[in-house]
């Protein structure tokens, strides 16, 4: 796919369309530091062949879109105390990114997809301008709450050491992130998992300052719940089972907090986007989407 550029002011962001622009407009935002590549293209495809244009892109501070180093990011100690002194920017920030990309794409609003930070960012996005989100899907993402769906202890070291340098070391970094966050009933395929690194890190991969930028962006949001009541959006919250980083409590908090949503749980699925689960996630978006999409008395059937 070419890649393109939007420059929105404060930022510009790097995105990637699939897909014919006269079809519903689905929009995937991706979590803390990674790249839009983890919205792997095959997986982009099977939401075209489900009737859908869609659209990845870099959030801030991650592959080709603006990186604030110009900005200190904050230390680890304010990161465990949940109080970073200095902020590069806001969720509500990220979400204004989404709304710039869609302007700039001269598009009304778009079905929400967003995974883990993602998932916040786009309920950040529906809770605030409700008029840009026909439907809204949040993925092993939560409400911020400090009573549901926070990380294990053991999964805090890989995001606060910091890398070796170089693609060795970035590799290595993900791969064992992977082995302690993944879906243990789906088994990692290494050998993919490290050619999005090696893409990744040829695309300014290795920024620990963005992920520490966004990681305080995250904690300075607090508890959203109240503002996840203000949701009107058609919402289908996804969430694995042995999802170590934001736990399934995370995801069941974000159902109960946004009215009229639907809570779907996969069994054995942690937190990342197993290829063997691609039909069943893509079938569930479309599914959602096209719903929000039809008439109340018509029924929805999804192609694939």
């Amino acid at each position: 796919m070419r890649e393109e550029f939007v420059n929105l002011g404060q930022v510009e962001l790097c995105y990637e369309r699939f897909g014919d622009p006269d079809d519903p407009t689905v929009l995937l935002v991706m979590g803390l530091g990674t790249q839009m590549l983890a919205w792997h293209e095959e997986f982009c495809e099977q939401l075209v062949e489900r009737g859908f244009q869609v659209i990845r892109y870099d959030n801030r501070d991650v592959g080709r879109s603006t990186h604030f180093r110009s900005v200190s990011p904050p230390r680890p100690f304010e990161l465990a105390r949940r109080r970073p002194r200095q902020l590069a920017y806001t969720l509500a920030d990220m979400a204004g990114d989404a709304a710039g990309l869609l302007d700039h794409l001269e598009l009304d609003a778009a079905h929400l997809v967003g995974a883990s930070m993602g998932g916040m960012i786009a309920q950040t996005l529906a809770a605030r301008e409700p008029a840009r989100v026909r439907s809204l899907v949040s993925v092993m993402s939560n409400t911020g709450s400090l009573r549901s769906g926070q990380p294990a202890f053991r999964v805090y070291p890989h995001f606060l050491r910091r890398p070796e340098r170089g693609l060795d070391a970035y590799a290595e970094r993900a791969v064992a992130l992977f082995r302690v966050i993944g879906s243990p009933e789906f088994p990692m395929d290494e050998d993919e998992v490290r050619a999005v690194v090696a893409r990744s890190f040829e695309r300014g991969g290795g920024d620990l300052a963005g992920t520490m930028h966004q990681l305080g962006a995250i904690l300075a949001a607090g508890n959203r719940t109240a503002e996840l009541r203000r949701i009107e959006a058609p919402t289908l919250v996804i969430h694995g089972t042995k999802d170590r980083m934001i736990p399934a409590s995370g995801g069941k908090a974000t159902a109960r907090a946004i009215p009229g949503a639907r809570l779907m749980l996969i069994d054995g699925m942690g937190h990342d986007l197993p290829r063997a689960l691609w039909p069943r996630l893509a079938d569930a978006i479309a599914e959602h989407a096209l719903t929000a999409e039809a008439p109340a008395d018509q029924p929805v059937r999804v192609a694939a």
